[in-house]
């Protein structure tokens, strides 16, 4: 009977746990896994040539534009990815930014390009900046937001373009 009252009071407990996790947000679903492998990230394209034909554009369409940094290594980078292509998010990716992904190789390549847009990428990747049409920096990541597929949903990916979108969009 002891057993049995401490079981009942156990798995009470663990229920009440797990609704006020719920409740406060952090049992939230991570990205969908990708379903398939793409070259997301081509070796040889030049990253600074990209950002220029993006910004302008960006301007022509009235558009901002994210720079997400990472590597076809990177599983989280692929995941993102794929939740830019799905059909909840594409329409709010497509109406409103231009992507252009750089590739950093292996934590050896557009290092510059991460510096100038102020990304720290020792905080993992993905790793993103959104910039004005002209070239300004509006936000650089800087506590590893995107790093995690599984600690990220398509809400805060929603939320995160919502919040950088352009004002007239």
């Amino acid at each position: 009977m002891r057993t049995a009252t401490s079981r009942a009071m156990i798995l009470g407990l663990a229920a009440v746990t797990s609704c006020a996790a719920i409740a406060r947000g952090q049992a939230k679903q991570g990205l969908p896994a990708p379903t398939e492998k793409r070259v997301i990230y081509p070796e040889n394209v030049d990253a600074k040539v990209e950002i220029t034909e993006a910004l302008a554009k960006a301007a022509q369409t009235h558009r901002r534009v994210i720079l997400v940094f990472g590597g076809n290594w990177c599983y989280d980078c692929h995941a993102l990815d794929a939740a830019f292509r799905s059909a909840e998010i594409a329409p709010i990716v497509n109406k409103n930014f231009v992507v252009v992904h750089v590739n950093i190789g292996e934590y050896d390549k557009n290092l510059d390009l991460a510096e100038k847009y102020d990304v720290p990428l020792k905080r993992g990747v993905p790793a993103s900046a959104v910039l004005e049409s002209n070239g300004t920096l509006l936000y650089s990541q800087k506590q590893g937001e995107f790093e995690s597929a599984k600690r990220i949903s398509k809400e805060d990916v929603v939320a995160f373009l919502e919040k950088w979108k352009p004002a007239s969009h």
